[in-house]
């Protein structure tokens, strides 16, 4: 029985793994477009850029054109795309 019980807990939780694995972003190729070809000044940033990281507020979050779930920044030279609602970092693109 507990065979059974431990084979139904270790299920779950490689199931659960696999579902929050799952939460990829796919933004769309002009939004790309847009922020790579953006001249905007970049902005040091000592933290980890890496999806998912929360921006502080002191950073400034440009606006994107009609895409209002988007938004971006550059950030030791590199342009990140961001959740202007959040503030986190949706995909590094240099």
């Amino acid at each position: 029985m507990k065979k059974i019980i431990l084979a139904s807990v270790f299920a779950g939780l490689s199931f659960g793994g696999i579902a929050a694995a799952q939460t990829t972003v796919v933004v769309p190729g002009e939004v790309k477009t847009y922020v790579l070809e953006q001249s905007s000044p970049s902005v040091v940033y000592q933290g980890d850029l890496v999806v998912g990281t929360r921006l502080p507020d002191t950073v400034e979050v440009y606006t994107i054109p009609d895409q209002p779930t988007y938004g971006y920044v550059v950030l030791n030279d590199r342009r990140v795309l961001i959740n202007p609602q959040t503030r986190e970092v949706i995909e590094v693109l240099q």
